[in-house]
C-alpha cells in the first residue's frame, strides 16, 4: 500500500480522499490555486502545494506542475478525484512515464471511452444496447441537421467528450437545430477542448440508471448494483439514489452484466460508471461511461457498506479487488441530494460570495455530510459551486426519504443563495414520492417545484424585529451605559415608549412596532397584529422565541443590512431599512443588462438598435462552466453592448444600454 499519496483535486472531493487516506494512515499531499490558498482541502492536508492561479487552465488544469508537485513531495501516486484531469488519458500516460501510479483507470480505457462516439461504436462491438442515432465524424451542421431529421425529433445534441449537462441540448423541432448546435459546439470547446458531437434520438420519460463497476489490475471485474440519477435540471444530477425503485432483480442482474462486459471490454481497472438511458417498457441503452469516481458514489457506499475510496486505492496498488461479486449485496435505500450555491428561481444561477452562516444537519449512523468548505470559506466564480453532499439511508425508500426531509429542514445557509428550500419542494413532489421518477421531472412539476410567491408569515418579521431588538441591547450594554444616546428604550416625551423597525422581504416593506413589556420583553405591533414576543439570540444565531402563545426554535443571522430568518424548514432574507435612506430598493437595474455573476461573455445576440421583446435572448455569458443567455427585462431597444466577445466581466456590470419601449400597437 502506498505511504503517500497527492490529491490533484479540490473542494469536497479532496476532502473525501483525505478522509479515507487518513483511516488507512496514508500521508496526503493537496494542491491548490492562489484562490484556494486557505480551503479546506488544504487546511486537512498533510502538505500542500500552490501549482497556479485561479484559472483551473492555470492550476487544476496543469499536469506538469501537478506532477512537479508529486516528486517534490515525495507521493507514490496521484488521485484525481473527479472532474479536472480525472478523465485526461495524457495525464494519466504522464503519470506512468514518470514513475507515479494513476489512481485510475489506464490511458487506453480512457481513451476508448473519452470520446462518446468512440465509446458507443466499441459497446456495439461487445453487444451493448445502444440509442438510435449518430456517431460518427462529420460535424457540418447541414449534414448533422439530415441526421437529426432522419433519427426523427425530439432528437439530443451531445458534445463526444466531457460530461456534466456541457454541451448538451434538446431540440423538438428543426428549426432551432442550428442555433442549438452552435450553442452545444460553443460550450463543448470552452469545457473540453473539442467542439465535436453526437445527435441521438431523445427517449421520452427516460429515466438515468448506472451501474458501478470495478476492476483489478489481475483480471477481475464485478459490479456493485446501480443508482438512479434521473432528477436533473439543465442535464445536471440534482438527486441520487441506490438501489433504483422499481428495478427487478432479472433487469439488475441484466444491466450489470452489460456494464461488466463493457467494461471488460476496454480492459477497465479501477472504479468506473457505465449509464444508461432507460425506457418507461425497462429496455436500456448504453450512454457513456465514466472514467472515474463519480460524485454519487456515496449512495453505493450506503447501501453496501463499502468505502468506495479505499478500493481505489487498494486495486491502484495491485492488490486483488476486496470482494466477489457474489458477496456483494444491497441492504436498505440511500439517498444524495446535492446542495449548491445557486439560486432555483432565476434558472439555478450560481451563486457567489462568503457563507457567512453554515449550518448542516447533524451526522450519524443514518446521516451523512460530504463537503469542502466550512463556515466563513468563499464561493467563487471559478470552479463549481457546490456546498456538500447530504446524503442519508434508511432501511426502506420511505425511510430514507423521510430522513432526507428532516435533513433538509435543518440545513442552514446565509451568505450565499442555496437550493436547499428547492429541494425541500422537490422531495416533497407526489412524483418524487411516489418514485415516478424521469429525467423531466423538474419540467413537469414546475408548478409545485416554482410557487407563486405568498406573503411573509408574521412570525417571521417578528422574529427579524426580535433579533434586532436583541443585537441592538447588547451593543448597548456594552457601551456607556451612563449616556442617553447608547439607550435604545424607544423613549419618548409624554408617550409610552415605542420603537418602529423598517423592515424589507422581497417585495414586501413592514413597519414593526415594538413596545417594552414588564417581563423584559416586547409588545410587537405587525400590521394589525399585536404580540407579546421574547427570546434569546446566541452567537451562532440560535433564537429560542416566544410568539404569543408559540414557542419557536429559530436563527437569524446578522450580517450588515440582512437579516437571515430560518423558521420551520425555510429561510427568508430580511433586510432592515434605514429610516433616513432616500431612493430605491437599493436593488434596481436602472436600464441596463447586468451581469449575474463574474464570467465572460461568448455571445452577442442581436445588433446594437434592435427592438426586442420581453424574455428575448440578447446575450450570452459564460460562467462556472456553464452558458448563461440573459434575456430582455421587457421591451425595448438595445442601444448598445459595453463589451465585446470575449470580455472578462464582474459581478453587476452593465453589459448593454437597454432603453424600454412601450409595447406594440394591436
Amino acid at each position: 500500500m502506498f505511504t503517500k499519496i497527492l490529491i490533484a483535486n479540490r473542494g469536497e472531493i479532496a476532502c473525501r480522499v483525505i478522509r479515507t487516506a487518513r483511516r488507512l494512515g496514508i500521508a496526503t499531499v493537496a494542491v491548490h490555486s492562489e484562490a484556494d490558498t486557505n480551503a479546506r482541502h488544504v487546511r486537512l492536508a498533510d502538505e500542500a502545494v500552490c501549482i497556479g492561479a485561479a484559472a483551473a487552465r492555470e492550476s487544476y488544469l496543469r499536469g506538469d506542475r501537478i506532477l512537479a508537485a508529486a516528486r517534490a513531495t515525495g507521493a507514490q501516486a496521484i488521485h484525481p478525484g473527479y472532474g479536472f484531469l480525472s478523465e485526461n488519458e495524457d495525464f494519466a500516460e504522464a503519470c506512468a512515464a514518470a514513475g507515479v501510479v494513476f489512481i485510475g483507470p489506464p490511458a487506453r480505457a480512457i481513451r476508448a471511452m473519452g470520446s462518446k462516439s468512440a465509446a458507443k461504436a466499441l459497446m456495439a462491438e461487445a453487444g451493448v444496447p445502444l440509442t438510435p442515432g449518430y456517431h460518427g465524424d462529420r460535424q457540418e451542421p447541414e449534414f448533422l441537421a439530415e441526421r437529426a431529421a432522419e433519427i426523427g425529433y425530439p432528437v439530443l445534441i451531445k458534445a463526444s467528450a466531457g460530461g456534466g449537462g456541457k454541451g448538451m441540448r434538446r431540440v423538438d423541432q428543426p428549426e432551432d437545430f442550428a442555433a442549438a448546435l452552435a450553442s452545444c459546439q460553443r460550450e463543448a470547446l470552452n469545457a473540453f477542448g473539442e467542439p465535436h458531437v453526437l445527435v441521438e434520438k431523445y427517449v421520452l420519460r427516460p429515466r438515468h440508471i448506472e451501474i458501478q463497476v470495478f476492476g483489478d489490475t489481475l483480471g477481475g471485474c464485478v459490479h456493485l448494483f446501480e443508482r438512479d440519477c434521473s432528477v436533473q435540471r439543465r442535464h445536471q444530477k440534482v438527486l441520487e439514489e441506490a438501489p433504483a425503485p422499481g428495478m427487478t432483480p432479472e433487469r439488475r442482474a441484466a444491466m450489470g452484466r452489460a456494464a461488466v462486459d463493457a467494461a471488460r471490454a476496454v480492459g477497465y481497472v479501477g472504479a468506473g460508471t457505465v449509464e444508461f438511458i432507460v425506457q418507461p417498457d425497462g429496455a436500456f441503452y448504453f450512454m457513456e461511461m465514466n472514467t472515474r469516481l463519480q460524485v454519487e458514489h456515496p449512495v453505493t457506499e450506503m447501501i453496501t457498506g463499502l468505502d468506495l475510496v479505499e478500493w481505489q486505492l487498494r486495486v491502484a496498488a495491485g492488490e486483488p479487488l476486496p470482494l466477489p461479486q457474489e458477496a456483494l449485496a444491497i441492504d436498505g435505500h440511500a439517498i444524495e441530494a446535492r446542495i449548491y450555491a445557486e439560486d432555483a428561481d432565476k434558472g439555478f444561477l450560481p451563486s457567489t460570495g462568503r457563507l457567512l452562516h453554515l449550518a448542516p444537519p447533524s451526522e450519524g449512523p443514518h446521516v451523512r455530510v460530504d463537503t469542502g468548505v466550512e463556515q466563513g470559506d468563499e464561493i467563487t466564480p471559478h470552479y463549481d459551486p457546490m456546498i456538500a453532499k447530504l446524503i442519508v439511508h434508511d432501511r426502506d425508500r420511505p425511510r430514507a426519504l423521510a430522513r432526507l426531509r428532516a435533513a433538509l429542514a435543518q440545513y442552514r445557509i446565509a451568505g450565499v443563495t442555496s437550493n436547499v428550500e428547492f429541494l425541500q419542494r422537490l422531495v416533497a413532489t407526489p412524483a418524487f414520492a411516489q418514485a415516478d421518477l424521469d429525467t423531466a421531472l423538474i419540467e413537469r412539476e414546475q408548478a409545485l417545484l416554482f410557487p407563486a410567491p405568498q406573503p411573509v408569515p408574521d412570525e417571521v418579521w417578528a422574529l427579524a424585529a426580535l433579533a434586532e431588538l436583541q443585537r441592538e441591547a447588547a451593543e448597548a450594554a456594552a457601551g456607556d451605559a451612563a449616556s442617553p444616546w447608547s439607550q435604545a428604550d424607544g423613549w419618548r416625551l409624554n408617550l409610552a415608549p415605542e420603537r418602529r423597525l423598517a423592515l424589507r422581504c422581497g417585495e414586501q416593506t413592514l413597519s414593526v412596532g415594538a413596545q417594552p413589556d414588564a417581563a423584559g420583553g416586547w409588545w410587537l405591533s405587525i400590521g394589525a397584529t399585536r404580540l407579546q414576543a421574547s427570546g434569546r439570540l446566541g452567537p451562532d444565531g440560535t433564537l429560542a422565541a416566544r410568539l404569543g402563545e408559540r414557542r419557536v426554535q429559530a436563527a437569524v443571522v446578522l450580517s450588515a443590512e440582512r437579516r437571515q430568518v430560518f423558521l420551520d424548514g425555510r429561510t427568508w432574507p430580511v433586510v432592515r431599512v434605514a429610516r433616513l435612506q432616500a431612493g430605491g430598493r437599493g436593488d434596481d437595474h436602472g436600464g441596463g443588462l447586468k451581469a449575474p455573476m463574474p464570467g465572460k461573455v461568448i455571445a452577442l445576440l442581436v445588433a446594437p438598435g434592435t427592438v426586442v421583446e420581453p424574455g428575448a435572448p440578447v446575450l450570452v455569458m459564460e460562467a462556472m462552466k456553464m452558458e448563461h443567455t440573459l434575456t430582455a427585462p421587457s421591451r425595448g431597444r438595445v442601444s448598445a453592448f459595453r463589451f465585446a466577445v470575449g470580455d472578462q466581466v464582474g459581478d453587476g456590470a452593465e453589459l448593454a444600454d437597454f432603453v424600454a419601449e412601450p409595447a406594440a400597437a394591436a
